[in-house]
């Protein structure tokens, strides 16, 4: 009976897998950057609408193969929202129990859509989510999927239709196929760490491409790739839901990176306005993170009179975000809004040139 539910449940992620089938590859070509194309990876077109669709299918297949999952056992997660969104959805797919472990400042809409496929949401009101989901699946007899620890393992990096693969697929037909930069968040680092191997697993065929992380205040992954202190932590989280995190976390893999770039929430918020300018719609504040640390390179291979692509990801839709990101008193409240940090981009955007 157990190998019959393990084989059927690796059948039923298979077959999800192949009714997702890819993301768009979105480009734009902004006046004020001639020969530098920006794409704009939409993950946000996930049936679960996030780029953790993709973890949350490779989190699942990772504990089923290794025996950790089986029919009936409840699944626990620590994650902000969007993780637990995806893992909700596949935990109902494969009909099991998910808990979710999230700081109490979760967006409401985020906890909506957790329970809207099945899932149960456990708040709390401190930074340590990780002990608390590894206490709650200890008591209820589940399996803590552990997301931080597993994410840059739990994906095959050398292929298998992974964002890494997809996006050199999709570009290859663009006139100049070759990225110069791919600019992607730090959340748990898996997306980073996928890219990072994957550009050094192709070689030659890469060489012209580098990976750019950024990362929102309130987050250690900046300074611990350029002083490689693992005991830094910090005693709140990230306002950039998603993305940042108060520890250094294991899936974090710096090696893999050639550059990381801190970029300040209003930035993060401000580059809102520019995307719903620029894509007619509203997306999350990690991908504002992704626009303002692409501009910036983009403004950078300008000024050296450099040519050729800029990939980033759009991580999710705004519409999970209408109390906060798109919120004027959240954004009061929180010293977020920011009139000058708009104005600033916009004149980046227009002229093609950095200003801090």
């Amino acid at each position: 009976m157990h190998a019959h539910w393990i084989s059927h449940a690796i059948q039923t992620l298979d077959a999800e897998a192949h009714r997702s089938a890819d993301t768009h590859l979105i480009r734009l070509d902004l006046p004020a950057f001639p020969g530098i194309p920006l794409y704009l990876k939409d993950e946000s077109v996930h049936p679960t609408g996030s780029l953790k669709h993709r973890l949350a299918r490779s989190l699942f297949l990772y504990a089923i193969c290794n025996g950790w999952l089986e029919q009936g056992r409840p699944v626990v997660e620590a994650s902000s929202g969007s993780t637990a969104i995806s893992e909700a959805y596949f935990a109902r797919l494969l009909d099991l129990p998910f808990f979710a472990v999230m700081p109490r400042s979760t967006s409401r809409d985020k906890i909506t859509q957790i329970e809207f496929f099945g899932g149960h949401c456990h708040l709390i009101d401190d930074t340590d989510v990780y002990g608390a989901a590894q206490r709650l699946a200890d008591e209820i007899g589940g399996h803590y999927m552990d997301q931080f620890t597993y994410a840059e393992r739990a994906t095959d990096w050398r292929g298998n239709n992974n964002i890494a693969e997809s996006i050199f697929r999709q570009m290859q037909h663009e006139p100049d196929p070759t990225p110069r930069w791919i600019v992607v968040p730090a959340g748990t680092g898996g997306t980073s760490a996928t890219i990072g191997r994957y550009i050094r697993y192709r070689g030659g065929q890469l060489d012209r491409t580098q990976l750019a992380v950024v990362d929102p205040e309130h987050s250690v992954f900046y300074d611990y790739y350029h002083h490689r202190d693992p005991c830094l932590q910090l005693s709140r989280g990230s306002r950039i839901e998603g993305i940042g995190r108060p520890r250094v976390e294991p899936s974090f893999m710096p090696g893999v990176i050639d550059r990381m770039l801190r970029v300040p929430d209003a930035a993060s918020i401000a580059a809102l306005g520019l995307l719903e300018m620029l894509l007619g719609r509203r997306c999350g504040g990690s991908t504002g993170t992704n626009l303002v640390g692409a501009l910036q390179l983009m403004a950078e291979m300008k000024a050296r009179g450099e040519h050729g692509p800029m990939v980033t990801l759009i991580c999710d839709g705004g519409d999970r975000y209408s109390g906060s990101y798109y919120d004027r008193n959240w954004l009061d409240r929180e010293g977020l809004h920011q009139p000058d940090e708009r104005s600033r981009l916009e004149t980046v955007l227009g002229e093609g040139r950095w200003i801090d």
